[in-house]
């Protein structure tokens, strides 16, 4: 992802993260959240938000997670658990064992405008607003 365009998104999504951390489902994090991008060259970047050092690499370390497993699938997270424990393909496919991945929603598979990809983590809110956070995201950015 270009310097600039990776500026953006860190920007967008750190506006967005009050809106998402009012709700009260979402606000055990405290504003400690993590991204983690992977590029199609393998080129990671990222970001912690929030003040406890602790929590947010714990969160990075879930981000970072949730990347490389969809660098390394191609899939988002929790659809990986559920075709690995569906039996539709073997363990060994894509060499992440039951005991390794990482079932959670938060790593999804992002096709931008110009056709390159990125392999992205987010964590510190529910799984499905990790998902959000991130598309809105991509979205605000994608159509200004």
């Amino acid at each position: 992802m270009k310097e600039n365009s990776m500026k953006q998104l860190l920007e967008t999504i750190e506006s967005l993260i009050p809106h998402y951390s009012s709700n009260p489902l979402d606000a055990f994090a405290k504003g400690n959240v993590a991204l983690c991008v992977i590029d199609e060259q393998g080129c990671v970047q990222g970001k912690i938000w929030g003040d406890d050092k602790l929590m947010g690499r714990n969160f990075y370390k879930n981000a970072w997670i949730k990347a490389s497993q969809v660098w390394i699938t191609g899939m988002k997270t929790g659809e990986y658990e559920k075709k690995l424990y569906n039996d539709e393909f073997d363990e060994e496919r894509f060499g992440i064992g039951k005991p390794d991945l990482i079932g959670w929603e938060g790593g999804q598979p992002i096709t931008l405008k110009d056709g390159s990809k990125l392999f992205v983590g987010f964590s510190g809110f529910r799984g499905e607003n990790d998902l959000d956070i991130v598309t809105k995201a991509i979205s605000i950015i994608e159509h200004n």
